[in-house]
């Protein structure tokens, strides 16, 4: 029987390329399994065999997304495989990124199943979930050996058509479907059931998870507003004429600050907004009206507020990924402190 041909993909450092001095390395192949690719090739070695290592570094593709993208597809399709298995990236970001879109291209390009593995709040897991199956793997690299069978087995199973499970028996993160299906209890006797190993301290596992969300404490009121420093801050994605520093309209990788200084309103057609999803063009007519520093700049003036940070702030929240956003507001808010801002106006789509 002939085994069915693996690719696998991987960044530059687990490609034994070298590590961020190398993170702008273009797509390479490699012949036979490298790095994490060996204990994957021990696993499935009564089936399959791992043909080929594709790499590429991260910032390359995360930098040259389109063309990489294609070129790698390109690659992978030349090699003829069944499957294609991507990672485990873990934690990290633009791994995480690069493996998702990876993933989803041969898919929808070529028709190859896939797979990858990356931490349950990696940036790519919302961005690709509902796409391909993403194997839950611990945060760092530390749970290679545990995440690595989990993906063999899920790849196997696509390469052979196979039924595959639920996200509970498989090991991958839910992909946000639904699917009817008979069971021996009612739903009753089911939600019974898992009340009474609730009472008694035992496992069970909801058959609807509900989303958790952080209960971030209310900031204590400013005692003088008029002596405070108050900044202008935006997820709402207004840049200067140009977008110089090319925020993504989603999916944001980075946040700004741009002067304000001595201006008072911020007028047409020097700025310009880049969030994706809504209507912008009230916007671009008025950029007031999202970063509102008209009407701060009148308070300053007339003395409701002791003074207006130099600088406005500024992201796109569009498809921004929970832990992505966490960071860049740790991020902004390290810079207003030393700034000395006391309060913040933050204006949102």
């Amino acid at each position: 029987m002939n085994k069915i041909r693996v690719v696998h993909y991987v960044n530059q450092f687990f490609g034994g390329i070298g590590g961020e001095k190398e993170a702008n390395i273009p797509p390479g192949v490699k012949k036979g399994p490298v790095g994490p690719g060996q204990l994957l090739q021990s696993l499935i070695a009564e089936k399959g065999e791992i043909v080929a290592t594709v790499y590429c570094g991260d910032n390359y593709i995360n930098q040259n997304w389109e063309s990489a993208i294609r070129e790698i597809v390109r690659i992978i399709s030349d090699l003829h495989p069944s499957v294609v298995i991507a990672g485990p990236a873990f934690s990290s970001g633009r791994y995480g990124i690069a493996c998702g879109g990876i993933c989803n291209a041969v898919q929808e390009e070529i028709g190859i199943p896939s797979v990858c593995g990356m931490y349950e709040e990696n940036p790519a897991v919302d961005q690709y979930r509902s796409k391909v199956y993403i194997v839950a793997t611990s945060e760092t690299v530390i749970g290679m050996e545990k995440a690595i069978p989990v993906m063999a087995k899920l790849a196997m199973k696509l390469a052979l058509s196979e039924p595959i499970g639920s996200p509970f028996e498989e090991g991958y993160l839910p992909k946000g479907k639904r699917l009817n299906e008979f069971a021996e209890k009612t739903g009753a006797e089911r939600a019974i059931d898992m009340i009474i190993k609730k009472m008694k301290r035992e496992d069970f596992v909801s058959e609807l998870p509900l989303p958790r969300y952080e209960l971030v404490p209310s900031a204590p009121p400013i005692k003088d507003l008029s002596k405070a420093t108050i900044a202008l801050v935006t997820e709402g994605g207004l840049v200067p004429t140009g977008n110089p520093d090319k925020i993504e309209s989603g999916w944001a990788t980075k946040w700004k600050k741009y002067s304000i200084q001595g201006i008072s309103s911020l007028l047409k057609g020097s700025y310009e907004c880049v969030h994706g999803g809504f209507d912008t063009s009230v916007v671009n007519e008025d950029p007031n009206r999202l970063v509102p520093l008209d009407s701060v700049a009148d308070m300053e003036k007339a003395g409701e507020i002791g003074r207006l940070d130099d600088h406005y702030y500024v992201t796109v929240g569009n498809m921004g990924s929970i832990q992505v956003m966490k960071k860049f507001g740790a991020e902004m808010a390290k810079e207003l402190k030393a700034a000395s801002v006391q309060g913040v106006i933050l204006t949102a789509t």
